[in-house]
């Protein structure tokens, strides 16, 4: 039997790259910043209740979420910071899919502040910059929410001159949750850079291997930051 050239050039496609998946599981009760309330999952409609609606032998399950935005990763768009900002329905599909993206490894010698220098001399315009700290193996403990990695206001300078599209990092915030001017949401936002936090799983990357960065929220009017499932594809 002969494919379709559709189904071949599908097939293709899977055969010759790699996704890796750098998202939290969002699941009922998951704290992900402190002082901020947990999701609560359950049934809408449960699978018990939706025979009554079917013949006999169907089911289903209506599932139902209360959650605050910033829950698991999530993308921050200008919107997050600034009211005549994008929101996430004005994002452009460009600006959160298919990015060629830009690996910054930081050792744990190198401490919590990330500044400036790590930057300097990387091609970043028009990329997503994903910062990988190690934070990520603090997740879901008292640790996560204490020292995490940040990036400095001279950091988020450089990165908006370079022409960042994008910028993620696994660690509980972006900036140091200390400083209320929050300098570097202010920076990027204000520069219609986007933002994702709490990324994981990026040490699968491997070093000095090209890849694209996805990071896709639901396009909702007058909201600033959305889950998303951020992935990266990785050519063979």
């Amino acid at each position: 039997m002969s494919l379709n050239p559709d189904t071949q050039n599908r097939e293709l496609k899977t055969k010759s790259s790699q996704l890796i998946d750098l998202s939290h599981t969002v699941e009922d009760g998951l704290i992900t910043y402190k002082g901020l309330p947990a999701p609560i999952i359950c049934d809408y409609l449960s699978r018990e209740d939706s025979r009554s609606h079917y013949a006999e032998g169907t089911e289903f399950n209506i599932g139902k979420i209360e959650m605050v935005a910033n829950t698991g990763t999530y993308l921050d768009s200008p919107f997050h910071r600034y009211a005549d900002g994008k929101d996430l329905a004005d994002l452009a599909l460009e600006q959160v899919a298919g990015l060629e993206g830009v690996l910054v490894r930081i050792p744990a010698e190198h401490g919590r502040v990330i500044d400036a220098e790590v930057f300097a001399g990387l091609d970043v315009r028009g990329k997503a910059v994903i910062v990988h700290t190690g934070w990520a193996r603090h997740w879901k403990t008292d640790q996560y929410f204490e020292g995490h990695s940040f990036l400095t206001e001279a950091a988020a300078n450089v990165l908006k001159a370079g022409g960042a599209v994008l910028v993620g990092i696994d660690s509980l915030n972006i900036d140091d949750t200390h400083d209320g001017r929050r300098p570097v949401h202010t920076i990027l936002l204000g520069a219609d850079i986007l933002i994702v936090e709490h990324l994981c799983n990026l040490e699968a990357i491997p070093d000095g291997c090209p890849f694209t960065f996805y990071a896709v929220p639901v396009k909702v009017k007058a909201f600033g930051t959305f889950p998303v499932r951020a992935f990266v594809e990785i050519k063979d």
